[in-house]
């Protein structure tokens, strides 16, 4: 590990159209190659896309389903004298969120459908009803943490 400071976190701005920090750490996820513009087009769609299935507010519909998908509990592997054991921690807020971001754009893309748009619009629609394959993960991830309950005296 470094003996030096930590770099100092840069501040996001928010999306243009809805004024959202959590919007835009959800476009700088979805980005690839550096290009942002696509991005936020397939976000701003998708939104649009549930705001047309579910006749109400795809903000509100967006942080319930990041609300769901967040997980409490993970496990982190911890090396104590020759053995391996996988320790159950709490997870941070912010690593809470980013977690849940990168699961529901991984299920999204590995859906099949017409475009990212509606792929990700569908996975947020289920996530926020607690269905979906980025819900699956929370609960595997919270089964796993349960099942090494034991072991939480070494975190």
């Amino acid at each position: 590990m470094s003996r030096r400071n930590r770099p100092q976190k840069r501040e996001i701005l928010s999306d243009p159209k809805y004024d959202s920090k959590i919007i835009s750490k959800f476009i700088n996820n979805l980005m690839n190659d550096g290009k942002k513009g696509i991005a936020e087009n397939i976000i701003y769609n998708a939104l649009d896309i549930v705001k047309e299935k579910t006749n109400g507010d795809s903000l509100e519909l967006f942080q319930k389903a990041l609300d769901n998908v967040a997980p409490v509990l993970e496990i982190k592997s911890k090396r104590i004298g020759g053995a391996t054991y996988q320790v159950p921690i709490e997870v941070r807020h912010n690593r809470r969120y980013a977690l849940a971001m990168r699961w529901i754009i991984q299920y999204a893309n590995a859906r099949k459908g017409n475009s990212m748009a509606e792929k990700i619009a569908s996975e947020m629609i289920d996530a926020s009803k607690n269905e979906g394959n980025s819900i699956k993960k929370k609960n595997d991830v919270h089964r796993m943490a349960e099942a090494n309950k034991a072991f939480a005296q070494f975190g």
